[in-house]
């Protein structure tokens, strides 16, 4: 069984992120970046089933700048088989649309039959949390989002997935497209020797146009501000206090 796991290059969720003065975006000059936390999740994940025999190949996929080279050699250093990556910008700071990435990672998956697309289930750059779904809308595939648990039995996947009132446990037929939560596992570091042979391993180049996908923007941005200030806490001495406070400052009670 072929794994497809999709990676983003996004700012590092270290950074702290800086608005542009003319509100045209987010500054990413001299930014590090890294990949999208819940895609290395979903890259560890790939590699433990592979290790465990249920996979046969493990294969990362980024779409976007060339640069994101760099985010495809880090899932190769962690344990994928090969690379793909779909150049379709040019500008750093142009992001896909879940849609057309969606399109993007169908006609990929379609091509390298994969029976199994584990993705990130949200990118912390826009939080978009759509592509997993799109993707499985457009191959016709059972969909399992939000995972923290996935076993892989037979021709099926039990994925323990958290929702609003605790946890809940479901069944799809492969193939089919899981997205992964937080609490799924803790992703691997790299170690220099697999660094060193990440850089022997097959990384293919392919354009959005290779797969008949227009990724012309559909959304405009129309302003980017940083969150408003928080005013500072303050201490009370006592609970009539508080109550006080709640109700004659804060309006709540």
């Amino acid at each position: 069984m072929k794994i497809l796991v999709p990676v983003k290059r996004v700012i590092d969720y270290n950074v702290k992120v800086r608005v542009k003065a003319d509100g045209s975006g987010v500054d990413l000059a001299n930014v590090k970046m890294s990949m999208n936390p819940f895609d290395e999740i979903a890259v560890e994940e790939a590699i433990r089933l592979k290790e465990k025999g249920v996979a046969e190949e493990v294969i990362a996929v980024s779409i976007g700048v060339k640069q994101a080279q760099e985010t495809l050699r880090t899932a190769l250093a962690m344990g994928a088989d090969r690379a793909i990556l779909v150049v379709a910008a040019e500008d750093v700071a142009t992001d896909i649309e879940p849609l057309a990435v969606a399109k993007i990672l169908a006609k990929v998956a379609e091509a390298e039959g994969a029976k199994l697309v584990i993705a990130g289930k949200q990118a912390i750059d826009n939080d978009m949390n759509a592509t997993g779904q799109m993707l499985a809308a457009l191959l016709g595939w059972p969909q399992a989002t939000f995972a923290s648990e996935l076993a892989i039995e037979g021709d099926k996947a039990k994925v323990t997935r958290e929702v609003d009132g605790g946890l809940q446990t479901i069944e799809v037929k492969l193939p089919a497209i899981v997205t992964a939560d937080l609490r799924l596992n803790e992703p691997r570091y790299a170690s220099l020797p697999n660094i060193m042979k990440a850089k022997k391993k097959p990384l293919e180049e392919k354009t959005a146009a290779d797969y008949g996908v227009d990724v012309t923007p559909r959304l405009t941005v129309v302003k980017t501000t940083e969150p408003s200030v928080r005013k500072a806490g303050v201490k009370v001495g006592s609970v009539d206090e508080l109550i006080a406070k709640l109700k004659d400052e804060a309006g709540v009670l």
